[in-house]
């Protein structure tokens, strides 16, 4: 079973989705993943999307270590209702769960930008769709001045190809798990 980790709603439980498409991202993976994010200063009060949300713990996890709000987006409809549950059940406010395919939700315009992006499709989607998502995140006006990008993938994919206006800023292994990151060039 996932929890969340740290923060207002630590060791609050999470229901994740089963089967073979899915992976929550491990706790280990998302432990180093938020202690990189809150040493850089990217979870006080900062907007963040959660794309391909799954349990919705990254959102989830960014919220209650200081983010100001979240949206998840997750197109499997049972799913979207397991992450309102998962919402309920960490007493989390500012959590939005936006039930659609992320391409789909990246051709709206976005109400406000997000300072902090996640993108964890499962391992299995080509590696176009990510960067299909990333281009249509980078063109839409879906991220803020400054912001950062995390796209979680197997550890054989390579690196995604960051559309004009995200510049690489490295990248780690934790198993089978592999982080890239990337900022807005102000990010500096």
């Amino acid at each position: 079973m996932t929890r969340i980790i740290a923060g207002a709603a630590r060791g609050r439980q999470l229901r994740a989705p089963e089967g073979r498409d899915t992976r929550p991202t491990s706790d280990r993976v998302r432990e180093a993943l938020f202690s990189r994010l809150e040493h850089q200063g990217w979870l006080d009060g900062t907007r963040v999307l959660d794309l391909y949300a799954g349990s919705g713990a990254l959102g989830l996890e960014a919220v209650s270590r200081g983010a100001a709000s979240a949206v998840l987006v997750e197109h499997n409809a049972t799913t979207a209702r397991m992450v309102r549950q998962n919402v309920a059940a960490t007493g989390l406010s500012g959590v939005t769960v936006v039930a659609d395919r992320v391409e789909r939700a990246l051709t709206r315009p976005p109400k406000e930008p997000f300072d902090l992006v996640f993108l964890d499709p499962p391992y299995a989607h080509a590696d176009e769709v990510v960067n299909r998502a990333l281009a249509l995140l980078a063109d839409g006006g879906w991220l803020a001045d400054p912001a950062v990008v995390v796209v979680e993938r197997g550890r054989r994919s390579p690196e995604p190809d960051w559309p004009a206006g995200l510049v690489s800023d490295g990248d780690r292994s934790y198993g089978t798990t592999h982080l890239y990151f990337a900022r807005t060039p102000e990010a500096d």
